[in-house]
């Protein structure tokens, strides 16, 4: 099939102030630091359970 795991792109498109601490806490996890910043992470259940977790925060997109 396809060579490598899928990949996902998630950027944060709203402040994590005044969110919960956990929620800041999977922010950070996901690499993201400051708003509109864009990373590629792995597709992995792990993963998308943080993306879950703050979608409110997030545009997510399949790379």
């Amino acid at each position: 099939m396809s060579e490598g795991k899928n990949k996902i792109r998630v950027t944060l498109v709203r402040s994590p102030i005044g969110t919960k601490r956990e929620h800041r806490a999977c922010v950070r996890g996901l690499g993201l630091k400051r708003l509109n910043h864009t990373v590629e992470l792995e597709d992995t259940p792990a993963v998308r359970g943080m993306i879950r977790q703050v979608a409110y925060l997030l545009k997510t997109e399949v790379a």
